[in-house]
């Protein structure tokens, strides 16, 4: 690529500066005159060499940075950053870029809208699952690092282990009241009978009846005459 050249016209004798300009530019031609690119709507000055023209009077009315400078090959005064550069080409390579960029997004685009909606939800607040959530319930190797509750978002886990954990606890406590219970009313009846009860000992030289006794207990009496219908 050329670095620009600028031609710095001053009117002197009769012809003016802007003929001279002219003439200059026809007799470069070849030097400066780019190629149409019709699709993309600019001119490619590859290999040609950017040459801008103005006179002495134009950077003192407009300023350095004013529209005191023309191009050759266009038709209109610019500022100087805009006369050696190319507007259109970069406007033109900008749109290709974003164009790729939007080409190369659209997969993506597609891929994350696809793994939306297969995100899970969960069963108990219906809120979708975070990234890290979806990643620990997934499908591991080793199935003793899988997540309990899979069906359920993380805050959800937390309040069902919670519960789980508090459910069992009041179930060894039952337990343990339950056992405690029985073990005192083993203690109980082992003490009654150890101790007798005193609506099963008869009175003083008095044989024990099935009346004191009770309807379900058989008392065993010797008998005093073996002869038969005497007692």
């Amino acid at each position: 690529m050329h670095p620009p050249v600028l031609l710095v016209f001053h009117q002197v004798g009769k012809r003016s500066a802007k003929s001279q300009t002219e003439r200059v530019a026809g007799l470069t031609r070849h030097h400066w005159q780019g190629r149409w690119h019709r699709e993309g709507g600019y001119h490619s000055y590859d290999g040609c060499i950017p040459t801008v023209a103005t006179t002495l009077e134009l950077p003192r009315e407009y300023g350095p940075a004013g529209p005191a400078f023309r191009r050759f090959g266009r038709d209109h005064r610019e500022p100087l950053l805009e006369a050696i550069g190319n507007p259109r080409r970069s406007a033109c390579l900008a749109r290709r870029r974003q164009a790729a960029r939007e080409e190369q997004r659209r997969p993506e685009e597609r891929e994350s809208a696809g793994r939306e909606a297969r995100r899970p939800v969960c069963k108990d607040c219906g809120r979708k699952f975070t990234d890290d959530r979806w990643t620990a319930v997934e499908y591991a190797r080793d199935w003793r690092t899988r997540q309990s509750s899979p069906h359920l978002c993380e805050d959800c886990q937390s309040r069902a282990v919670a519960a789980e954990q508090q459910a069992e606890a009041d179930e060894r406590e039952r337990q343990e009241q339950e056992f405690l219970r029985q073990e005192a009313e083993g203690q109980a009846t082992a003490q009654q009978a150890a101790a007798g009860s005193p609506a099963f000992a008869p009175g003083p030289g008095k044989p024990a009846t099935p009346a004191a006794l009770g309807q379900d207990m058989v008392v065993l009496t010797p008998r005093t005459c073996w002869r038969p219908g005497c007692c």
